[in-house]
């Protein structure tokens, strides 16, 4: 690789002016948080069953005794034989954190549209024990602007990450989070879609700090695969 090289005398001045810089991005990420979380909320009136190894479930049942509720809308669409590729790389990512969010009084559960057996099979094939259940049976994806009728998907015209445009796939990934207070009320608090979630993809901000970085020559994440489907290096 073609990269200026210098003493190091010279290397640890320059990385001591990044470090300014990199401690003005994080206050300033520190107050993004801070209006994330200072939102008005939206009351949940409308009814959602989910199918689960727990059998049906409402919204509120999701919650698991907690106040505070993440959920992670992964495209798995009811044809689909198995999971996004790129929700799976996600996944891998955050499949073991439930136990310290549980700490935080947070719940997060994965939510498809698929039937729960297949959610089930996929998730036992990728070796995950996060909570994952179905949609299927509710408005839930639609409601949270994740699902895509017939129509929409040939107008190429849908509404997805807060404004109408082609949402190229029949379903789609996101965040949502809700919160529910002692009364068994239940409030939506934030979603985010798209790039909204690229905070939340610990592979890129891994990858951000190596030499090549995503090195994807602006194609997007065109290498992603299941993580069992990678040829052997």
């Amino acid at each position: 690789m073609n990269h200026p090289v210098v003493s190091h005398d010279e290397w640890m001045a320059a990385r001591r002016a990044l470090l300014e810089k990199e401690k003005a991005f994080t206050r300033q990420c520190d107050e993004m948080s801070r209006q994330v979380r200072e939102l008005p909320w939206e009351a949940v009136t409308k009814e959602y069953v989910f199918d689960g190894a727990s059998g049906r479930q409402t919204l509120a049942d999701l919650f698991d005794g907690r106040s505070q509720l993440v959920v992670y809308h992964f495209m798995f669409h009811p044809d689909d034989k198995a999971g996004c590729p790129h929700c799976s790389l996600r996944a891998d990512g955050f499949g073991g954190i439930g136990p310290h969010l549980n700490q935080r009084d947070v719940t997060m559960v994965v939510v498809s549209r698929a039937p729960y057996p297949k959610l089930e099979a996929y998730r036992k094939r990728m070796g995950w024990a996060f909570t994952w259940v179905s949609s299927g049976g509710s408005d839930f994806n639609r409601d949270y602007y994740v699902s895509f009728t017939p129509e929409e998907m040939a107008e190429k015209r849908a509404f997805y990450n807060y404004t109408l445009q082609d949402p190229q796939a029949p379903e789609r990934e996101g965040h949502s989070v809700f919160c529910k207070e002692a009364s068994g009320a239940v409030f939506h608090t934030y979603s985010c879609y798209h790039r909204g979630n690229d905070k939340l993809n610990i592979h890129y901000h891994y990858l951000d700090l190596v030499p090549k970085g995503r090195d994807e020559g602006g194609r997007g994440p065109f290498w992603v695969r299941r993580r069992d489907e990678y040829p052997k290096a």
